[in-house]
């Protein structure tokens, strides 16, 4: 049965779920299965969902127990360990990443399921949509296409010469940002140059391609792929003398010029608040999906320095953060 039909099903069930079968029962310990991408050691986002949670008044070991299961970056290990997790029978499940995600709902089935994605989840089949998840899974998206938009807009602003943009993204992560760019990019009067990564070892040919286009900027659609090799990127634009804009703080910490988007620390964070409320009885399928509210708009100064670039004040006043 595809996850989409199963959606369906599901959804049609759900109101039926027995609400004690979900809230726990009084003196046993809820514990968590949570499936992770990297290596304890490199993962920094389960901190954050670790701060969440004792900020609901849990403690990990007290009155919380957490199984976790880490791929080690080896996706192929992904279903294996999903299984694993199922196997130990978690009150609810979590997974951060698109790629974790999908197959962490095709093991949980009927379990909870609580998820952080940049991926768009209802084109992903996660949910039946935002509002009405209408399944067994819920949680927070980092994806809002606006943003795509107002990432070009400033830019533009900051550096108002550029008239043909390299547009850097995995067309394997399911987003809506291509489309707005193009839209956005046609209004501003710039140019656009797809350039596409599929796997890391795409990089090189991608980079080629970018100086054959002789593109005079450069903008990265964030994804797993894209951001574990956000340092390769930076160092490419800096060479190549072109302002980099991406969608996450990682970009302008890289050394890109610019980047604009949700804290991602924030929204993982927010995960707790899920597992809360299903702990306490609550139906994911009636939890809507969150999205970003607050955007953080990071300026690189020492690139724009490097590039020449006279950033217009106005444009620094409205920075949440400014890399000298």
């Amino acid at each position: 049965m595809r996850r989409r039909d199963f959606l369906t099903l599901l959804g049609s069930t759900a109101a039926a779920w027995p609400k004690a079968g979900r809230a726990q029962e009084p003196g046993r310990m809820p514990r968590l299965g949570v499936l992770l991408y990297s290596t304890p050691q490199a993962d920094r986002e389960i901190e954050s969902f670790r701060r969440g949670l004792h900020e609901l008044g849990y403690t990990e070991g007290r009155n919380i127990a957490i199984d976790y299961r880490y791929a080690e970056g080896r996706p192929e290990r992904l279903p294996e360990l999903a299984t694993e997790l199922v196997r130990l029978h978690p009150d609810v499940m979590l997974a951060i990443g698109g790629d974790v995600a999908s197959f962490a709902a095709r093991a949980a089935q009927t379990i909870p399921l609580v998820f952080a994605v940049s991926s768009d989840p209802v084109q992903t089949g996660l949910v039946a949509s935002i509002a009405r998840p209408g399944g067994n899974a819920t949680g927070v998206t980092f994806l809002m296409d606006e943003l795509a938009a107002k990432r070009l807009e400033l830019l533009k602003e900051a550096a108002p010469r550029i008239s043909r943009l390299a547009f850097l993204w995995n067309p394997n992560h399911v987003d809506n940002e291509l489309a707005v760019a193009q839209r956005t990019a046609r209004v501003l009067g710039v140019q656009l140059h797809l350039i596409e990564v599929r796997r890391a070892t795409d990089f090189d040919a991608a980079f080629r391609v970018v100086i054959d286009a002789a593109a005079d900027a450069l903008c990265a659609v964030s994804s797993r792929l894209t951001t574990q090799n956000a340092p390769r990127v930076a160092d490419f634009a800096a060479k190549c003398r072109l302002p980099l804009a991406g969608g996450w703080g990682i970009w302008a910490q890289a050394g890109g010029l610019l980047s604009y988007g949700p804290n991602r620390s924030d929204l993982v964070r927010r995960m707790a608040t899920y597992v809360d409320k299903i702990l306490k009885g609550a139906n994911p399928s009636d939890l809507p999906v969150e999205r970003p509210t607050r955007f953080e708009l990071v300026i690189n100064l020492k690139t724009a320095k490097t590039l020449g670039l006279d950033v217009p004040r106005p444009l620094l006043l409205r920075a949440d953060e400014v890399i000298e």
